[in-house]
């Protein structure tokens, strides 16, 4: 494809223009100024009257960088545009900046590429924080105004077929990367527009990455792995941030590659390394109220797709039921994630979205049915120094009159708080032989009695 359909109108070269660029006054701090937003932002409007925007997809990244770069410096060489001295960082930086608002997401670009970072929030165009570690902090990054803002988040919610306005003012999408993107606007968001992007790294953890961490032990670590394997069915519960899906993710990866998974998501998250996988995803209703595809339909859906196991990125509803006949009826070895704050809560919680189903159902015939469907609950938390640690996996064990009845096999006991604002405490186990180690003998899986000894 020639350039020249890549680019149009424009009338000098960058060299020439260059050298006519005008003196103006040296300001400090330039990536935090006014001036500079402003100038970013004309430029960028002049670019999108230059390049014809359909063949971004067409062309290569890198040599489309280079052309945005060049039709960069002709704009810039432009005599009636107002413009700020620029010394050769600022220079470079700004030209890096540009190409980001087209191909990229504009001041956000360098947060995505920053692997430190998991949770990119957009409180309003001048107020961006990140996470790192664990740790909340305000960034300077900025975007001119609201209404460039509203283009990135548009380009955003355009790239998966959605659409946001006052009609639709919230909308949950995903990047290419993975990330999961929220968005919701005015009249909604009193302050302006709001994005919020959970991060997912390219390369999930793994269980090492985990005890490297200190998320789990080693020892932990192979009864996660045997609880797998041994086709034991676990719900992982946490709070918003707690790193469920991590955990999800890890224990995914000791699923034998000859087993057919089925995941639900509502916005894919989850990155299995098994080749025999299918990936489902809710679809939320049009403008006029139509074609929603809920997590039930597609736990419905996944009974008739022959699957070994069903993997839910989270239950938040009726598809609880489902989830839960799931497990009953052949599809041990599932796994899935629950908002929750302790194991006793999360039980709670099933038993409640089970009776969102509609069906009525008596309170004991409904714990009857979790009882004997879950195996395994897994909490997660996300700690005061920004640390995620397992502090508890528990058995259910049965029923005790109208009463679920569960067993705390490891925990994590918090001390304290050390100098450095470090949590401290230790992992240990309770000396309780959970009953699910008969299957692992039965299935040759190599851990002994040892394992489970008090500390």
């Amino acid at each position: 494809m020639e350039l020249q359909y890549l680019l149009r109108n424009l009338s000098h070269t960058a060299d020439e223009q260059v050298a006519a660029r005008p003196a103006m006054p040296k300001i400090t701090d330039i990536d935090a100024t006014d001036a500079y937003a402003e100038l970013k932002a004309n430029v960028h409007d002049r670019l999108s009257k230059i390049i014809d925007l359909s063949l971004l997809d067409e062309i290569d990244e890198a040599r489309l960088r280079r052309e945005i770069n060049k039709a960069t410096e002709g704009i810039l060489a432009d005599k009636t545009l107002a413009t700020i001295p620029l010394n050769s960082r600022e220079h470079a930086r700004f030209l890096k900046e540009i190409e980001d608002e087209v191909i990229g997401l504009g001041p956000l670009e360098g947060l995505m590429l920053d692997p430190s970072v998991s949770d990119i929030l957009v409180n309003s165009y001048n107020s961006i924080y990140v996470e790192r570690f664990g740790k909340l902090e305000k960034t300077r990054v900025r975007f001119k105004d609201d209404a460039h803002l509203m283009r990135i988040i548009d380009k955003i919610v355009s790239a998966v077929g959605r659409r946001i306005d006052e009609i639709s003012p919230m909308v949950d999408a995903r990047l290419k990367d993975g990330s999961r993107v929220n968005v919701i606007i005015p009249p909604l968001a009193l302050d302006g527009p709001c994005l919020s992007i959970r991060r997912f790294s390219v390369d999930p953890l793994t269980l090492k990455d985990l005890i490297v961490l200190k998320t789990i032990t080693p020892v932990l670590g192979e009864l996660l792995k045997a609880i797998v394997q041994a086709r034991l069915n676990v719900l992982i519960s946490g709070g918003t941030g707690s790193g469920k899906t991590t955990l999800l993710n890890v224990m995914s990866q000791f699923i034998s590659p000859a087993e057919r998974i089925v995941t639900i998501e509502d916005s894919a998250e989850l990155q299995l390394k098994q080749d025999h996988v299918v990936r489902l995803e809710t679809r939320p209703p049009n403008l006029e109220g139509q074609g929603e595809i809920t997590p039930r339909n597609l736990v419905r859906n996944s009974l008739r797709m022959r699957p070994d196991r069903i993997i839910i990125g989270e239950i938040r509803g009726a598809e609880a039921l489902d989830m839960l006949q799931a497990m009953n009826t052949g599809h041990d070895g599932s796994l899935t994630t629950v908002h929750s704050n302790s194991p006793i809560d999360a039980i709670m919680r099933i038993e409640t979205m089970v009776n969102m189903a509609g069906f009525n159902l008596p309170s004991e015939y409904i714990k009857k049915f979790i009882s004997s469907a879950i195996n395994v609950v897994i909490q997660v938390d996300r700690l005061v120094d920004g640390t995620r640690k397992i502090v508890s996996l528990q058995e259910i064990t049965g029923m005790e009159g109208n009463v679920i009845t569960m067993q705390e096999i490891f925990s994590f006991d918090q001390s304290g708080i050390d100098q450095n604002g470090m949590v401290s405490g230790r992992f240990r186990t309770h000396g309780v032989r959970p009953k699910f180690f008969d299957r692992f003998q039965k299935m040759g899986i190599p851990l002994t009695e040892d394992l489970f000894q008090s500390e």
